[in-house]
């Protein structure tokens, strides 16, 4: 398992956790859409939910089926313990990068 991930990964891999036990490929894709204001393709998320669960980042389980889909099932897919590693580890590398940038180089009141 390789613990980096990619910036696509990481929106996707926050979605999954913030939507916990309720994450699918269209409710990733819709919040992406609607929460960064990002067109993205559904066939996109299916393939980085596919490779963060082959990284063992996210596990998946096979819902109940449903009359709204004509019978098929949902992919459900929840974040593991590496998963939870993977994105605090994103997010203390970020961290680490904007504390580096000097206050006077993002102040937008000077010139």
């Amino acid at each position: 398992m390789r613990n980096s991930i990619g910036e696509f990964e990481e929106i996707v891999l926050l979605v999954v956790a913030a939507q916990h036990d309720k994450a699918y490929g269209l409710s990733v894709t819709d919040a992406i859409e609607e929460q960064l204001k990002r067109s993205v393709k559904l066939s996109s998320v299916h393939t980085s939910l596919y490779r963060l669960e082959e990284k063992g980042l996210v596990e998946s389980r096979i819902g109940e089926t449903s009359t709204l889909r004509g019978g098929r099932k949902k992919r459900h897919f929840i974040i593991t313990m590496a998963g939870k590693k993977a994105l605090i580890s994103a997010q203390e590398a970020r961290n680490q990068l904007w504390q580096q940038i000097p206050k006077t180089v993002l102040d937008i009141n000077k010139a």
